[in-house]
């Protein structure tokens, strides 16, 4: 089953990478059927720098609606991106399968490659407190809450925490690097276990 597929990006230095990734479907496409690839692209581009916070905001969680999975196409700045951030975050409280894959070794029109970057799910935590789970992040000071987000009720979160009530995103969500993986032939099947981790 293909999913339809939210990819989440740093967009000025990683553009051309994650188009690699995001329009790898079209060399599989069999006799029309995109289904082949395993996922449909439901990403949105980035919005204008001049709009209000609440105005990025509501564009993201529009680009978000219908989506069963997000895909953190992570390059050498994209963990300390407050977009990137709020997607994962409103991926988490939306119930997406979720899942990282690198993309520093794919060249791009600028640079053949570029510097490792940090997990992102290693800068974004969550803290079970009674029947609320609250959203926090890793800032130059240090853990602080999640301002962009807050809180859940701890009813509607999709995954199985496994008793944990005070960890980094990282011990739910793999990451995967496009090259040394070959995620041309395995995004498919990432996505697809990111979903049913998700119970989609």
């Amino acid at each position: 089953m293909a999913r339809r597929t939210f990819f989440s990006f740093h967009y000025q230095p990683d553009v051309s990478r994650a188009w690699v990734v995001r329009n790898s479907w079209v060399t599989k496409v069999a006799q029309g059927e995109r289904n082949d690839a395993g996922f449909f692209d439901s990403s949105v581009f980035e919005a204008s720098k001049k709009e209000s916070d609440d105005a990025l905001k509501r564009f993201l969680r529009e680009g978000l609606k219908n989506t069963t999975v997000t895909c953190v196409l992570v390059g050498a700045e994209t963990s300390l991106r407050r977009w990137v951030r709020y997607e994962i975050f409103r991926s988490f409280m939306r119930g997406n399968g979720l899942l990282a894959v690198r993309i520093h070794n794919i060249g791009s029109l600028h640079s053949p490659t570029s510097a490792i970057g940090h997990n992102p799910f290693q800068s974004l935590a969550f803290t079970v407190n009674h029947n609320t789970l609250e959203f926090k992040e890793f800032k130059t000071t240090g853990w602080q809450s999640a301002s962009d987000v807050g809180t859940m009720p701890l009813n509607d979160v999709a995954y199985d925490l496994e008793g944990r009530t005070n960890h980094t995103f990282s011990c739910l969500f793999p990451i995967y690097d496009w090259t040394v993986d070959n995620g041309y032939d395995n995004l498919g099947a990432w996505i697809e276990t990111a979903a049913k981790k998700a119970k989609k």
